[in-house]
């Protein structure tokens, strides 16, 4: 019905009433949103009759999910997300009522939308069938590369964060070692004494370090050496910290961020669902009247 690219890179709009949204036990069923609707048709029935309106809202459709919007305002009042739609249908007999189930991300309850559009329902219908049939061909094209892009990202900040520490312990040493030296010219040099220090060491009469120049082997003015490094195992290539190189294809699931793996998890459990498209008779008694 749509262009691809009106789909993923820009949006349908459509304009609808909002009748509401009802929780339901089960993620897809004819009689599941029948029985949805039946209840919110009623409800509104009921609202209408002591004079309030149905609201408009503004629905805009691509394959990052189905938007609801404040017409005027633009604001969002609900964003459900492609993969979390498990059922959309519409009223083959009305050409105005449709309805789909998503799961909520917060309390991951299935609440079914009911709206009332301007006899566009299957057409609604269809162009989010389609927009969940574009997003589902994207996750398995780009999705694998995604995925790996996102966990070898998710390493590397784990990686800098463990550096960032290391660096930190490794500044508190040197700091240590600074302060025992210090003491320790200060119990040898003779009282009133002051000794002139050489422009290639700092107040501490220490080599200042370098991460690219090897140690330096030249004693301190006190005759004595820094304590020296201790060796490190030449199995494992290491890092200028003394950390083993990040290497994202050798680490297990385990290493990454749970946030980040529950979402990429989610995503595939919810496409794998798949979304049921269906049209159906809603209205079967005489409650059911247009609202």
């Amino acid at each position: 019905m749509h262009t691809p690219e009106a789909l993923s890179k820009h949006y349908i709009p459509y304009n609808a009433k909002f009748l509401g949204s009802t929780e339901v036990e089960q993620p897809k069923g004819t009689e599941v949103v029948r029985d949805a609707v039946r209840k919110l048709k009623f409800a509104r029935h009921i609202k209408k009759s002591e004079g309030q309106k149905t609201p408009k809202v503004e629905l805009q459709i691509s394959i990052y999910g189905v938007k609801i919007l404040d017409p005027k305002t633009k604001e969002v009042q609900h964003n459900c997300q492609l993969h979390r739609i498990s059922f959309c249908a519409d009223d083959k007999t009305d050409k105005r009522i449709f309805t789909f189930i998503c799961k909520d991300s917060e309390s991951n309850k299935h609440l079914c939308y009911v709206f009332d559009s301007e006899k566009c329902a299957e057409e609604i219908t269809l162009t989010i069938g389609q927009a969940f049939d574009l997003a589902y061909r994207k996750f398995l094209e780009s999705g694998g590369k995604d995925v790996e892009t996102r966990k070898q990202i998710a390493g590397l900040q784990k990686r800098i964060q463990e550096l960032e520490t290391e660096n930190t312990e490794l500044k508190n040493k040197v700091q240590d070692l600074e302060n025992q030296l210090r003491i320790t010219q200060v119990h040898a040099s003779p009282a009133g004494s002051v000794t002139p220090k050489s422009p290639s060491t700092d107040i501490f009469d220490m080599v200042p370090f370098s991460p690219i120049s090897p140690q330096s082997s030249t004693p301190t003015r006190n005759g004595t050496q820094p304590p020296p490094v201790p060796s490190r195992s030449t199995e494992i290539k290491r890092d200028l910290f003394g950390a083993e190189p990040f290497d994202p294809f050798s680490c297990g699931a385990g290493d990454f961020p749970p946030d980040i793996q529950s979402k990429l998890d989610e995503m595939q459990e919810g496409f794998k669902m798949g979304l049921t498209l269906e049209g159906t008779v809603f209205c079967l008694d005489p409650l059911d009247s247009r609202c």
